[in-house]
Parts: structure tokens; sequence; C-alpha cells
């Protein structure tokens, strides 16, 4: 009777495996990905920064810095036209810290939407759910819907699209935040905690889309955490066949031993994962502050360097200016100890004697040198006179032949 009840919980078990979608979920074992860079039928990427892959989350934007993006998107399309998505998120920062958090389902979303936020993306064929502070009330959850014909990005006003929302404060709770998504043929409804968003009878969503997130921060960031995303077919009218009769004494045992093995007290779980995120968020704050840490060492070690040159710098010109000053004090010693040592008095006489001989014997030196030149370069005045007396007779004479030659010349008349 026990291995009948076992069996049936097996089959239990093994219906509940089958009804998830494990191409397109992540986050509903223990560890999100047995990878610590990548997620078996993901695809993670980012703009300024690569998202991090953590054992229980994936961090799609960091607390620091900003003006980042972070995308994970399904490889898978999603073949099944009724199910439900799951997805626990968690958005932490500053007081006024912003950005904006997008679960996706749309045709070619990796290629076609990547990175992108719904104010940045072009003509997606498919649906969006955005979260962020639009408005200022706070935080809202809003649905946009696009058939690959409106471009987003140069659409006037973006936010007048969106049909279905509802206001949410995500930010800061300290927990993550449950959102589901339902999809039927009959209706398509948005839950935050167990509480209705909002739903509509109008929306019906085409299969071979894939699932995908996207987040956006600006300057002051803040950090998306995803914790699960878990897609579910929807199997109406296929639970299993009661069990035996004889089987319904055991099987609440069992099932309760199972329970108990599996699902620990609520208020215990509760506990545990307050521990765990506490545990997250001390390791993102020693992350963030032994990078602090690095920069200020790196800023010392340049101001260590930086003060070691301006020494040693000093040091050669104290060693300069020592040097010149020993030199100019021994010098000054040399010229001191040789006044002390002599005396210059007898010196000082006979040079002011010797100079008074020279100026003597130079003045009648030059004296005696002007009378010889003056004397040798004076004519004799006998030769001076003589020489005036002939000049005188010869121009006496000159007159003389003159008036006797005009006396005897022809007389001419007119």
């Amino acid at each position: 009777m026990k291995l009948q009840a076992l069996s049936f919980s097996a089959f239990v078990a093994a219906a509940t495996a089958q009804s998830v979608i494990e191409s397109s979920s992540f986050g509903q074992n223990p560890r999100i990905s047995p990878y610590r860079d990548s997620i078996p039928g993901w695809q993670v990427g980012g703009d300024g920064h690569v998202p991090q892959i953590m054992s229980d989350k994936i961090i799609l934007t960091p607390p620091y810095p900003g003006i980042v993006r972070g995308s994970a998107w399904a490889q898978s399309p999603i073949a099944q036209p009724e199910w439900t998505a799951e997805f626990q998120f968690r958005a932490t920062g500053p007081e006024r810290g912003g950005g904006n958090l997008q679960l996706w389902y749309t045709k070619d979303g990796q290629s076609r939407v990547g990175t992108s936020s719904i104010y940045t993306v072009g003509q997606f064929d498919g649906f969006a759910l955005v979260l962020d502070t639009h408005g200022g009330r706070g935080g809202s959850i809003r649905g946009f819907l696009n058939d690959g014909t409106t471009d987003y990005n140069r659409h006037r006003s973006v936010d007048s699209l969106a049909f279905g929302h509802c206001d949410y404060p995500y930010r800061n709770l300290g927990r993550p935040s449950v959102v589901r998504l339902r999809h039927t043929n009959s209706i398509f409804e948005v839950t935050v905690d167990d509480k209705l968003c909002f739903s509509t009878d109008k929306v019906s969503l085409p299969v071979g889309n894939n699932f995908g997130m996207s987040a956006a921060t600006p300057e002051n960031p803040d950090s998306f955490e995803i914790f699960k995303f878990v897609v579910q077919t929807i199997q109406s009218g296929t639970n299993p066949p009661p069990p035996p009769p004889s089987q319904q004494q055991q099987q609440p045992i069992v099932v309760q031993q199972r329970d108990t093995t599996t699902n620990p007290n609520p208020q215990d779980h509760s506990i545990n994962q307050q521990f765990t995120d506490l545990g997250n968020r001390l390791q993102q704050i020693n992350h963030a502050t032994n990078n602090i840490i690095r920069d200020i060492g790196n800023q010392d070690s340049k101001a260590d360097s930086r003060n070691a040159d301006i020494l040693r710098k000093l040091d050669q010109v104290i060693a300069g200016l020592d040097a010149r000053m020993q030199r100019l004090e021994t010098n000054m010693q040399t010229i001191q100890r040789d006044l002390e040592g002599k005396d210059y008095r007898d010196r000082f006489a006979q040079l002011q004697e010797t100079l008074k001989s020279s100026h003597l014997s130079l003045s009648e030196n030059l004296q005696t040198h002007f009378l010889d030149v003056i004397t040798a370069s004076t004519p004799r005045m006998g030769f001076f006179i003589v020489l005036v007396i002939s000049f005188q007779v010869f121009l006496a004479v000159s007159y003389v032949i003159y008036k006797r030659r005009r006396a005897n010349a022809p007389k001419k008349f007119l």
C-alpha cells in the first residue's frame, strides 16, 4: 500500500514537471544555473556592463554605476496557446533612483528588441509589461501591444498606448514582488502579489513568440534583480484519476511526509529567504566597497609616488645648496686664515712707494722725450731768413722785367 501511494505521488510530481516549459524558465530549481556566466536556454547581455548571474538571481542592472542596460531572452519560442508565467523581481535604489523593467512576449525579441526599453524600442510585434515610476505615482505596471507597425521610438506619446495599468510601489520593498500573467482563449490577466492588476478578454497573443526581459537605468540607478521566471502550460481537464479506495487512507500520510520534507514551515522559509537576501545585499555592498577601496588605494599610490618624486627633487636641490654652502665656507675660512697669518701693512706701504717712484720717473722721461722731439723737428732761423730775402729779390726782378717789356711794346690805335 505504501509503495502504491509513493507511485501516485511520483505521478503527480511528473505531471507537474511536465507542465513547466523548461526551455523558457529559470529559478524553479534551487540554483538558477549550473554555470556562472550563462543560463541554459537563455541569452544574457547588456550595454555598459554584463548582467551578473548569481546562484539565486540575475542582476540585470547593478546599483552602481548608472546609465546601463541589461537583458535576458529565452531562445525557444512558446508553442502552447494557453500558458501562465510567474515573474519574481526586486528593485532597490536611492530615494530618487529610477529606471524601468520590461517583460516581453514578442516575435524575434532578441534581434528586434534586445536591451531596449518601451521608450527606445522600434517596431516590435507582441506584448510588453512595463514597470516604472511613470507619472510620479511611486510605481506602476502597464501593458502595451504592437503588431509590428507602430514605431514606439518615434511615437509622440508612448504612454498613451497602454491598454491596461495599475499602481504598484515596487521600489525598496526588501522582498521580491511576484507578477503572474495568465493567457487563455478567453482571458488575459495580470496579477501582482496575488492581487488583480488588470485583465481583458480582447487580447489574444499568438504562439511562436519569445519571452524576455530588459532593464534600463538613468544616472541615479535602480538595481533590478530577477529571482524567478517560470512558464507553465494550462492543463485544464487533464488531472490524473483519483487513487483506488484502498490508497485513500494512506495517501494523506505519504503526501504529508512529502510536504514536510519539501515544503518546510512557511515562517522558516520566509526567514531563510530574508537571510539569503540579506547575504546577497551584503555581498553586493562588499563588492562595491572593494571597488571603492581599490580606487582609493590607486589614488593613494599615485599620491605617494608624486610625493616621493617631490621629496627626491627637494633632496637633490638641498644637496646642491649644501655643497655650494660648504665650498663657500671653505673659501671664507681659507681667506680668513691667510689674513690672520700675515701682516699686509708693510706690503701696502712698499707698494705705495713703488707707485710714487714709477710715477716720477715716467713724468721725467715723458718731458725729456717731448723736448727732444720738438727740438729735432724745428728748422734753423738763418736758413729761414735767407729764404725770405731771396724770394723778395726774385719778386722785385720779375716786376722790373715786366715793366720794361710793356714800355717797349708797339702801340695800338683804334
